[in-house]
């Protein structure tokens, strides 16, 4: 049965939450637990869609989950792993399964993948996955709508990333834990969420190190064995929380916010007016009696401007005195939730053109990639659907923000990555209905 929000407009967020595990870390660290029979602890697990998505698959599998939402645990029993292949129906709900490659190889050799999902940000394409599993040695190809893994063993390589994609670094990196030799991963994704992961990896009994340039080393060992892991907190449920609290005027103390990792954002944050003050167990966000700036930002890899980040700084800039530009480079097709907005009385307009900052790999693609915002505008309710998980998000910010009433559909967008989402905006004041269709 499908579920919609009903959002009463028109509130300034205030109080407390506490951000728990990161989407983003969690879900691979899962995936990890495949690589070492027994059972791997994970702590700190947010209560999400994308983690249940994940429990099914490798539930498909043969092992055996044990999630305590309220507790925030999960054990991941691998012992009784009994096949390589995902089941086809598993295709199309998120982009996990392709990580599950390195650890089913190693554990019989091969591995069938079906056809991935997630959100509709960009083309996202496998390229990079299957250039790295054939430069360790895997034969990898996709045929009858599913990608295929075949390996004796994997053989240790230099691997150079054409873009430092998280998913290929996160792939690669488990895979090349048993591989024979030492595997050099060079422009890679450094995020603090794939740190993590190494940090889990490490306690396994995998030798692994970051070196200087975006570069992963890797030696690979016989074997690896389970282990109790506490996952890092959310980065984007901490920005998109404080977001929401300098865009509403409200002010709000986010425990467990790090300030670390986000340093980026913070700065952007300041630039445009919100403020923030951080406390030994968290950051307090504020906006009350502050003028909002317009600004020029450009998303990036880490350590620059995240993109999962750019959604919730736009509705903020709705707010700001001025014209705004955000230059996304990172994924081609992010502003399409911004229609939406503009139905609600944004006045936003995107480009192909690579604005504001540097030209970026998307020129001359004819994506629209660079969003001017031009405010403050006021915004109303209206009835709208999400088109994926950060931008549903956006949303909610919106119709809080909003007067009168707004229909949000497609909630089961945000509920696959933000953890208890609608009880945290309704300890801060707001007004959320769930209804279900």
């Amino acid at each position: 049965m499908a579920r919609k929000y009903i959002v009463e407009g028109g509130s300034n967020l205030e109080g407390e939450i506490t951000i728990r595990g990161a989407k983003n870390a969690v879900t691979k660290e899962m995936v990890a637990s495949l690589l070492a029979p027994g059972v791997t602890r994970l702590r700190n697990v947010p209560d999400i869609g994308d983690v249940d998505i994940t429990r099914r698959v490798m539930e498909s599998l043969g092992c055996k989950i044990t999630h305590d939402a309220e507790a925030g645990t999960l054990e991941s029993d691998t012992s009784s792993l009994a096949t390589p292949e995902v089941p086809a129906e598993y295709s199309g709900l998120n982009r996990i399964p392709i990580l599950m490659a390195g650890p089913l190889l190693h554990r019989f050799g091969r591995a069938v993948i079906p056809m991935m999902g997630g959100c509709g940000i960009g083309e996202r394409p496998l390229d990079f996955h299957l250039q790295g599993f054939q430069s360790l040695g895997a034969k990898a190809e996709y045929r009858d709508g599913a990608y295929h893994f075949n390996a004796d063993k994997l053989t240790g390589t230099r691997i150079t990333l054409p873009f430092p994609s998280v998913g290929a670094t996160e792939n690669l990196m488990m895979a090349a834990t048993m591989a024979r030799g030492t595997t050099e991963i060079r422009n890679a994704a450094i995020e603090p969420e794939i740190v993590d992961l190494a940090l889990l990896l490490q306690a396994m009994g995998a030798i692994i190190s970051q070196e200087t340039d975006r570069t992963w080393m890797i030696q690979g060992v016989d074997s690896l064995r389970p282990a109790d892991h506490r996952v890092l907190n959310d980065r984007i449920e901490a920005a998109s929380f404080a977001a929401s609290a300098v865009a509403t005027r409200g002010d709000v103390f986010i425990r467990g916010a790090d300030q670390l990792h986000l340093l980026a954002f913070l700065n952007w944050m300041r630039r445009a007016g919100g403020e923030f003050e951080v406390r030994p167990d968290g950051i307090r966000f504020y906006g009350r009696d502050r003028k909002l700036k317009s600004i020029a930002a450009e998303t990036g890899v880490h350590p620059g401007l995240m993109t999962d980040w750019q959604q919730p700084l736009v509705i903020l800039l709705t707010q700001a005195e001025g014209m705004s530009v955000i230059h996304e480079t990172v994924y081609e097709n992010r502003f399409g939730y911004v229609e939406a907005l503009n139905r609600m009385g944004a006045k936003i307009q995107v480009f192909s053109e690579c604005l504001g900052g540097r030209d970026c790999r998307f020129r001359q693609l004819n994506h629209q990639h660079s969003a001017v915002i031009w405010g403050p505008t006021p915004l109303q309710g209206a009835e709208i659907e999400i088109p994926d998980l950060r931008a549903g998000f956006s949303y909610l910010v919106a119709a809080v923000l909003a007067k009168g009433r707004t229909s949000i559909s497609g909630v089961r967008y945000i509920e696959r990555g933000y953890d208890r989402v609608v009880e945290k905006f309704r300890a801060l004041g707001a007004s959320i209905q769930v209804v279900e269709e």
